[in-house]
């Protein structure tokens, strides 16, 4: 192995955002793309007032999440069934291959720190347009 193929240590700064299958926007972090992470992905994500992700699952890797600020509502199960809320400084834990919704009904923005199993954050995602329709968002 030569010297430009050694891994390295790595700083990112967020600030450029993309668009994920989900339908919502994440700022970049750390990646395969991002710096060639092999196993993890982790990034922040600020979900403003009112808005939802689409159902979705991810296959064969799990998911952290640490919320930084604010409180998000998930639906997870086969058929979105169970209901949790996370508060600033909660941890919540998904499995792989477990179906979710996330959505910020509150009027303020909620930020939260995810991590996954997966170095390809978008590729292991499977939207389950299905499941929408479960999960209604108040007028």
């Amino acid at each position: 192995m030569d010297h430009a193929s050694k891994p390295t240590c790595r700083i990112v700064k967020p600030g450029a955002t993309y668009d994920g299958k989900q339908g919502l926007s994440y700022f970049h972090g750390i990646s395969a793309e991002s710096t060639g992470a092999k196993g993890i992905c982790m990034h922040v994500l600020t979900m403003p007032p009112g808005t939802r992700a689409k159902a979705h699952l991810h296959e064969s890797h799990e998911t952290a999440i640490y919320m930084l600020s604010g409180s998000a509502h998930t639906w997870y199960g086969e058929r979105l069934e169970h209901h949790v809320i996370v508060h600033a400084g909660e941890l919540f834990y998904i499995p792989a291959g477990v179906p979710h919704l996330p959505a910020n009904l509150s009027s303020t923005p909620c930020t939260a720190l995810i991590a996954r199993t997966d170095p390809n954050e978008q590729e292991s995602v499977v939207l389950l347009p299905e499941l929408d329709a479960l999960v209604e968002m108040p007028a």
